[in-house]
C-alpha cells in the first residue's frame, strides 16, 4: 500500500526534508522533479529529514516534461488552490501519484488548465489564506489516503 509523493520543483529545502520524512514513516515513495530551488545536500534539507533521508525512496526526474513521460498511464491526482472538487472527493488507489507543485506559485498554469478533471484542493475556511504549507498539505493528503486504503 504505498503512495508517491510527486514534488514539482520544489523550493524550500525544509519543506522538501519534512516532506522525505513523511514518505518514509507512510510508506510513501517520493519523486522529485527539476530544477530545484535548492542544492540536494543543502543542510536544511537533511536537518529537516533528519538523518532518514538515506533510508528514503527518492526518484529524480530532470524536468516536468521527463516525470511525465516516465509515468505515463499512471493513476494521478494533482493538488491546487485552484481546484474545484475538494480532497474528500479523491479515490485513492495503491500506487496512486499525488502531485504537487512548487511554493511560490503552485503547479504550472498550463498543467492546470489540462489537468482539471484530477484537480483537487484542500478546502480553507478562512478567506484571509491563499494557501497551505506545503509540507502540511501533504501530510494531509497522504493521511487521507492512507486512512481510506487501510
Amino acid at each position: 500500500m504505498a503512495l508517491n509523493i510527486v514534488l514539482i520543483e520544489p523550493e524550500i529545502p525544509n519543506n522538501t526534508g519534512n516532506i522525505g520524512r513523511l514518505a518514509l514513516a507512510t510508506g510513501s515513495r517520493l519523486h522529485l522533479v527539476k530544477p530545484f530551488g535548492f542544492e540536494i545536500d543543502d543542510k536544511r534539507l537533511k536537518r529537516a529529514g533528519l538523518d532518514y533521508w538515506q533510508h528514503l525512496e527518492v526518484i529524480y526526474y530532470d524536468s516536468t516534461d521527463d516525470f511525465f513521460a516516465k509515468n505515463k498511464d499512471i493513476k494521478m491526482v494533482f493538488l491546487s488552490s485552484h481546484g474545484k472538487k475538494s480532497h474528500w472527493d479523491i479515490n485513492y488507489t495503491d500506487d496512486m501519484f499525488l502531485v504537487f507543485g512548487k511554493e511560490s506559485i503552485g503547479l504550472p498554469k498550463p498543467l492546470i488548465e489540462k489537468r482539471q478533471d484530477q484537480l483537487f484542493k484542500i478546502p480553507l475556511y478562512s478567506k484571509d489564506i491563499r494557501s497551505l504549507n506545503l509540507a502540511n498539505a501533504v501530510g494531509i493528503i497522504v493521511y487521507e489516503g492512507l486512512r481510506q486504503l487501510s
